[in-house]
């Protein structure tokens, strides 16, 4: 028999649920009813990760602090998962857009349109590595469910020759993981209601843990004030009013004081925030903000 056929046999995301044999018997309802129930196992999967998902956030960190980046490499729905995770970041936490990037096999188009083989191509992923000046200060996540993408493997295996720091997100056992990684990330969330198809519980879990380490990261460096976004982009009417309603929920200004402080700070919400409780002028507030690393707890509590 051929290699091929029983690697993917044995591949855990391609096997067979059998609480969903009878699938194509049953009525609307009772699909969603166990459609359902699959998903509801995820969270739990996710959360006995949480271990190795915090040594992904350290190492995260780790570039962020060094003026590196976080790079997600995937194909198919982790490919999509790895470029929609970085295009809200600029917008949610005021990140540059090269702070948080994604690579797609197939090249950006193939988030629309699928290109066939192009998870296979492992030149392909090399060269998305080098085309990006990859480096020591990086760090690079493989995203597939499979664990064993070519494209994913060759482009991990060439970031960590580079010096990246490297982790992998995969819904396969960990005792299955015999890749040279920093740290691997295995949910395991059994198979799938619809025999491979990856995109449902495998897609759900690696969505859960990419927002876990984004979110995880920014708020460790300094994006985040409580619980609120203070970095954000007012780059919409939603996030213009957003941005007004964390001043006034911090500093307990009426709207319109809290646009002319918006304005005044040149537009930051941190800034605006720094200025009305410390009672300071934009260039005391931003030094301020310059000694906490960005922090706007640290930035108040030097007045203090």
């Amino acid at each position: 028999m051929d290699d091929r056929f029983e690697e993917f046999a044995r591949l855990a995301t391609e096997q067979r649920n059998p609480r969903t044999f009878d699938l194509d018997t049953l009525e609307v309802p009772e699909i969603l009813a166990r459609i359902s129930a699959e998903d509801s196992t995820v969270p739990a999967a996710v959360a006995r990760e949480l271990p190795y998902i915090a040594r992904a956030v350290e190492l995260v960190v780790a570039s962020f602090q060094a003026g590196g980046r976080l790079i997600y490499v995937g194909a198919g729905t982790s490919g999509r998962l790895g470029v929609l995770d970085p295009s809200v970041c600029p917008p949610t936490f005021g990140s540059p857009p090269e702070m948080v990037q994604g690579i797609m096999a197939g090249g950006l188009g193939a988030l629309v349109r699928a290109v066939e083989g192009a998870e296979d191509r492992t030149a392909e992923g090399e060269q998305a590595i080098a085309a990006l000046g990859v480096g020591s200060r990086d760090t690079v996540i493989g995203l597939a469910a499979s664990r064993r993408t070519p494209f994913v493997v060759a482009a991990l295996a060439r970031a960590r020759a580079l010096g990246a720091r490297t982790a992998y997100v995969t819904c396969t056992p960990r005792s299955e993981f015999t890749l040279e990684v920093d740290v691997a990330i295995c949910p395991e969330v059994g198979p799938e209601a619809l025999m491979g198809s990856t995109r449902m519980k495998s897609g759900t879990a690696q969505k859960l843990v990419l927002n876990m380490i984004t979110t995880a990261a920014f708020v460790r460096v300094g994006k985040v004030y409580e619980n609120m976004m203070v970095d954000l982009m007012a780059t919409s009417e939603k996030l213009v009013e957003r941005s007004r309603r964390t001043v006034m929920t911090v500093t307990g200004v009426s709207r319109e004081e809290a646009a002319r402080a918006i304005e005044a700070a040149g537009k930051s919400v941190k800034t605006a925030i720094v200025m009305l409780q410390a009672r300071c002028t934009r260039a005391e507030a931003e030094a301020r903000l310059e000694r906490a690393r960005g922090f706007v707890r640290r930035a108040l509590e030097e007045s203090r």
